[in-house]
């Protein structure tokens, strides 16, 4: 469904609507609501999925202040209230568990627990800020200019989601469709509003957290297994949990060990 938060409108998909437990999900850049399609019939709980700013069917504003770390977490922080939300999971993977890790260091007390999927606090030099954001100018630049479907035949190309590469062609035709339903602006202004160059670093803020968290990372994606561990070390209350064979997506590389994982470690399925 499409509804209006703050003058924006977003898309939402619910699924298990019966189910007593929420957990709301959140997907990474390139992503939509369609990615969570598989772990909502593997996991017993109402998944509410929500398309980001300038992902899915949700708004995709010119204007590159809408998509800011601090507006987004506040545009959820509404759409919640408008759903009735509190005491809930929150599950965010890649960009999106940037956008969760930022919004429980705003609102911590509405969520019950934390789930982390292949995310990072960001960075926490200047330099390698400063960076990363140059990097992310180029690459929006890149896809305003050339397209969407250039921006995403080089995309599903690089190191990152190498590991994707072994998955059925079906599930691959699927990633790759997801993909090319983004528009430019849209992809565009999210590296540019809330890239890992220009969210605030979180690093500091994770030994505040006081709900259970719980870090998932694949073990062929050792860039987040470092940053995981790292994590660990800081959060209080943290489950660190590597799945063998897997990338950056877990639930879409292998949504019936993500879902189990889900279910048995995080304690917030209960039955």
């Amino acid at each position: 469904m499409v509804t209006e938060v703050n003058g924006i409108k977003v898309n939402v998909d619910i699924w298990n609507e019966q189910a007593t437990h929420t957990i709301v999900c959140l997907h990474g850049f390139t992503g939509s609501t369609k990615t969570w399609e598989q772990v909502a019939k593997l996991v017993p709980a109402r998944i509410v999925a929500v398309d980001l700013i300038g992902h899915g069917q949700t708004a995709a504003p010119s204007d590159v202040s809408y998509y800011s770390m601090e507006v987004q977490v506040e545009l959820l922080e509404a759409l919640f209230e408008q759903l009735t939300l509190s005491d809930f999971t929150l599950l965010g993977y890649s960009m999106g568990g940037r956008v969760a890790l930022s919004y429980v260091t705003r609102y911590p007390t509405r969520i019950q627990a934390l789930i982390l999927e292949s995310a990072s606090p960001g960075l926490a030099s200047n330099e390698e800020r400063m960076a990363r954001k140059q990097a992310d100018e180029m690459l929006a630049n890149n896809i305003e200019q050339n397209g969407i479907e250039s921006f995403v035949s080089k995309w599903e190309d690089i190191p990152l989601f190498a590991s994707q590469k072994n998955l059925p062609v079906t599930v691959q035709r699927e990633i790759r469709q997801e993909r090319l339903s983004q528009c430019e602006i849209g992809l565009a202004n999210s590296l540019r509003g809330m890239g890992t160059g220009v969210m605030p670093q979180l690093w500091d803020a994770l030994s505040e957290l006081s709900m259970p968290v719980l870090l998932i990372t694949g073990s062929l994606d050792t860039k987040f297994v470092g940053l995981s561990q790292q994590m660990a070390e800081t959060i209080p209350n943290v489950k660190n949990i590597t799945v063998a064979g897997a990338g950056h997506a877990i639930h879409v590389e292998n949504p019936v060990e993500f879902a189990t994982i889900v279910k048995d470690n995080s304690n917030i399925i209960r039955g």
